[in-house]
């Protein structure tokens, strides 16, 4: 019987999380999910250009996992992009150590750490704000999480 998958850390949750090929209706298309550490994994590693070591370090997973776990990641991608497929981000046993924030009012963008709940716009003060965590089920089990893990 396999080991419970020990949760991974995400940096913050990702902006965009739906792609599709042009000019092709979603229903039409199979979907490939990736995970929130697939997308982790990619970000780390292809965005940042951090190396295995690091980015597992960063997600607090070995390294072997790691590999394993970019691997999985670059052959959903490149399935998505050769074979025109939907991709979708989400799922996964990931924990959050920040946070990102949308105005829907004017736009704007902005992160905080994941123990910092932002009621208000920074740009124009608006409390009119998307809270990206809690669109993936996550907000209070990250926050709990930190505060847990400082105590050992």
């Amino acid at each position: 019987m396999p080991r419970p998958q020990k949760d991974r850390l995400v940096g913050h949750p990702p902006l965009f999380t739906d792609f599709k090929p042009v000019g092709i209706r979603r229903k039409a298309l199979e979907t490939i999910i990736l995970s929130l550490d697939e997308y982790e994994a990619i970000r780390l590693t292809d965005h940042l250009n951090l190396e295995h070591s690091q980015a597992a370090e960063k997600m607090e997973i070995s390294r072997p996992t790691f590999t394993r776990l970019i691997e999985q990641a670059r052959s959903k991608i490149a399935q998505f992009l050769i074979e025109g497929r939907h991709l979708s981000i989400e799922g996964g046993n990931i924990h959050f150590r920040g946070n990102t924030y949308k105005c829907e009012d004017c736009g704007n963008f902005f992160q905080s750490e994941i123990d910092k709940i932002i009621g208000k716009c920074p740009s124009c003060g608006s409390e009119n704000i998307t809270d990206f965590a809690s669109e993936f089920g996550h907000g209070n089990c990250c926050r709990d999480r930190g505060e847990n893990s400082s105590d050992e």
